[in-house]
C-alpha cells in the first residue's frame, strides 16, 4: 500500500486516537480538521490527485496527518484494511441533478454507489474490525435532504435517505451485539460550500431535462438561487462544531443536525409527506 506521508516536525502520533476521513476535500471536513488536528492522528483521503496535491501542501507541516488518495468506489479500499482506525468520518460523497422522469439510471446508479453502496462496503470493513477491537466510533455524513423531498435533485435526497435508513438500523444492531461502537449520524442542512450550487447546475447540460421543462427553466432557476441566497448558511461554525462533538464527546448523541430552523423545517415538510 502506497500512502504519501507528511513528517515534518517530530510530534509523536502513538498515543493518538487515530481519524479516517473520506472526502475530506469538503469546506466543512477541511474546518473539523483545524478544529481537531492538534489532537488526533489523521489519516484524511480525498478522490483525485489534484485534491491530493492541495491537501498534502495544506498539511505539510503537520506528522499526524497522513494524506492518500481513496476512490471509494475501487479496489483503493484495500488500504484501509491496513489501518488501526479509533474513528472513522464517512463523508465520501456526490450528487447528480435531474428529473426522476427523465435522468439516465447510469447517474442514479453512479449516486447510489458512490453515496450508499461504497461507503457502507467501508462502513463494514471498518466496523468488523472495531468489533474486534473492542471499541470504536463510526460517524456517518447524512443530510437533512434524505428527510424532505427535492425536485430536481431526486437522487442524491434518495442516497442520503438511505444513508439515514441504513445506519438506524446498524445502530440498533450494534447495541443487541454490544459491540461498544459509537455511531453517530450528522444531518447538515444548506451550507455555502459550492456543492449545492455545483449539484444544481449539472442537470442544465442534460438535453432531456431541457426538452421536458423547457418552459420551466426560468422560473426553476430563480427558485434555486433564491433558496442559494436566502437558506443557505455561510457561517459554518456551528455544523463544524457538532461535528467535533461527535469526535470529542465520551458520549455523543446519535444525531446531530444544525441549522435548527432547518432541521425544524424539515420535520415540518415530513408531516405532509
Amino acid at each position: 500500500m502506497y500512502i504519501y506521508k507528511i513528517i515534518i516536525n517530530n510530534k509523536n502520533g502513538d498515543n493518538m486516537k487515530k481519524i479516517l476521513i473520506t472526502g475530506a476535500r469538503s469546506g466543512i471536513i477541511n474546518k473539523v480538521i483545524d478544529k481537531i488536528s492538534d489532537d488526533y492522528y489523521i489519516y484524511l483521503t480525498v478522490h483525485t490527485d489534484r485534491e491530493l496535491k492541495r491537501v498534502q501542501e495544506k498539511y505539510q507541516n503537520y506528522s499526524n496527518i497522513e494524506c492518500f488518495r481513496l476512490d471509494v468506489t475501487t479496489s483503493d479500499i484495500e488500504k484501509v484494511k491496513a489501518l488501526d482506525i479509533d474513528i472513522f468520518i464517512s463523508n465520501a460523497a456526490i450528487a447528480e441533478s435531474g428529473s426522476v422522469l427523465e435522468m439516465e439510471i447510469d447517474k442514479i446508479r453512479k449516486n447510489f454507489e458512490t453515496n450508499v453502496f461504497a461507503n457502507f462496503n467501508l462502513v463494514q470493513i471498518v466496523a468488523q474490525k472495531m468489533v474486534k477491537k473492542g471499541q470504536g466510533r463510526i460517524i456517518m455524513m447524512g443530510s437533512l435532504a434524505g428527510k424532505i423531498p427535492l425536485p430536481f435533485a431526486g437522487a442524491y435526497s434518495a442516497t442520503k435517505a438511505s444513508i439515514i435508513k441504513l445506519t438506524e438500523a446498524l445502530n440498533i444492531e450494534l447495541k443487541l451485539i454490544e459491540a461498544n461502537i459509537d455511531l453517530v449520524l450528522i444531518l447538515p442542512g444548506l451550507y455555502k460550500t459550492g456543492f449545492n450550487k455545483l449539484m444544481f447546475d449539472k442537470k442544465y447540460d442534460d438535453k432531456d431535462f431541457v426538452q421536458y421543462f423547457n418552459h420551466h427553466i426560468k422560473l426553476i432557476r430563480q427558485s434555486e438561487n433564491l433558496v442559494l441566497t436566502f437558506f443557505e448558511k455561510r457561517n459554518l461554525n456551528l455544523i463544524v462544531s457538532k461535528i467535533v462533538k461527535a469526535i470529542t464527546l465520551e458520549k455523543p448523541k446519535f444525531i446531530y443536525s444544525a441549522p435548527l430552523s432547518q432541521n425544524l423545517f424539515a420535520k415540518i415538510v415530513s408531516l405532509f409527506y
